[in-house]
């Protein structure tokens, strides 16, 4: 009996707390394989290609501004765009070193003025807002699980665009050069508050901020082609239309002022957010099981994507396909890692955008295409060929 009592000692329940001790060991052990595998490339070749891309559109992107300032209608020629570009600097420079005044050639005033008063502003403007709409895409596509997701499915583009409209069809937007691009950029966040207070209402979930999103911009669609339709001068009607097919032809430092705030903002705290973006694409089951708050972090995410397109939207109008397909393009090539393909899509929407606003103003001239048709006719083929690339690696 002895002997019997001394094995059913031996065999007792193991202790309470030894027991939530290993508990909690298994689930940090589970979270950490879960952030690991967010955080790393699928593949050798996709962190290669990561680097490689990496690399090359950083480097892309200067070289694509330098390029589009000396290319024009008035050709000015590379090498005197970049003296005209340089020239400021060396003439501040040179009051403290003299030697500097005969390092360049000299520029004609007309050809310094056109670059910069037109040229790099409007160069400039589009590297800000193709590299603002691209991480925007990027980050809708996280949230919403979705390839073809982009920045104007949570109404964005159509909040700015109706109040757009509204302005320029009743004239205030004649009243000074601001206000069209302030009442855009609040229509814009309006919208989004909306659809984020209605699906919240419901839950929250992503198939509900994507039908209340599809819903808003039917409706808002409505509004703007009623307003047009009913414009009470046909030239305003011609130039709300304009403005819906977006265009960089008056873009100026002022436009540059008022967007770069918000993007620069909202890009930085979507940078800090990749951990998050990372573990929303293996669900939300898993993502909450890390202890992340899934529903607040994808109203984040969505307010900063949001912000970032509204910024860009208001100075420039309503731009297409650059956050549907630089995105996706990208994360074929390397991956669903966010820690590059973040980076990597601001970089290539900016060089995308610029090139496209430089075939806009060049391949025709002196007829001017709008920079939002010549991105229409460049993005509907691409995406076209991924959606069919696709289709036939699943068949």
């Amino acid at each position: 009996m002895r002997g019997f009592a001394v094995l059913r000692r031996s065999h007792r329940p193991p202790d309470t707390a030894l027991l939530t001790i290993i508990f909690n060991l298994s689930i940090i052990n589970q979270v950490k394989t879960i952030v690991d595998r967010a955080s790393l490339p699928r593949t050798r070749n996709q962190k290669l290609r990561a680097r490689l891309f990496g690399f090359l559109f950083f480097l892309a992107v200067p070289a694509t501004i330098l390029l589009a300032i000396s290319i024009g209608p008035a050709g000015t020629g590379f090498s005197n765009g970049i003296v005209a570009l340089l020239t400021p600097l060396i003439n501040t420079l040179s009051d403290d070193l003299p030697a500097l005044n005969h390092l360049l050639p000299e520029i004609s005033p007309a050809t310094q003025s056109l670059v910069w008063s037109i040229r790099l502003p409007r160069v400039l403007l589009a590297g800000l807002v193709g590299a603002s709409l691209a991480v925007a895409g990027a980050t809708m596509q996280a949230v919403f699980r979705n390839p073809l997701a982009e920045p104007g499915v949570t109404g964005v583009s159509s909040g700015a665009a109706v109040v757009a409209v509204i302005l320029i069809v009743t004239g205030v937007a004649a009243k000074a050069p601001w206000v069209l691009s302030a009442g855009a950029f609040i229509g814009a966040l309006l919208a989004v508050i909306f659809v984020q207070i209605v699906a919240g209402l419901n839950g929250g979930s992503g198939a509900t901020l994507l039908l209340v999103g599809i819903a808003l911009n039917a409706f808002l669609g409505a509004v703007i082609a009623a307003t047009i339709a009913n414009a009470p001068h046909s030239d305003d009607a011609q130039q709300a239309m304009f403005w819906l097919n977006g265009d960089l032809t008056a873009a100026n430092w002022q436009d540059i002022a008022l967007a770069v705030g918000p993007i620069t903002v909202g890009t930085v705290i979507l940078m800090t957010l990749i951990p998050e973006l990372n573990l929303l694409l293996l669900g939300e089951e898993q993502a909450a099981a890390t202890g992340m708050r899934t529903v607040w972090i994808r109203q984040l995410l969505l307010a900063l994507g949001a912000l970032v397109t509204a910024a860009g939207v208001a100075v420039t109008g309503v731009i297409s396909f650059v956050g549907l397909v630089v995105p996706h393009l990208i994360r074929l090539a390397i991956g669903p890692d966010h820690r590059s393909l973040l980076p990597i899509s601001m970089c290539l929407g900016a060089v995308f955008l610029i090139l496209a606003d430089l075939v806009a103003r060049s391949l025709f001239s002196p007829v001017a295409l709008q920079t939002g048709t010549v991105t229409a006719f460049l993005g509907a083929p691409a995406l076209l060929a991924l959606i069919l690339r696709q289709g036939g690696r699943q068949s």
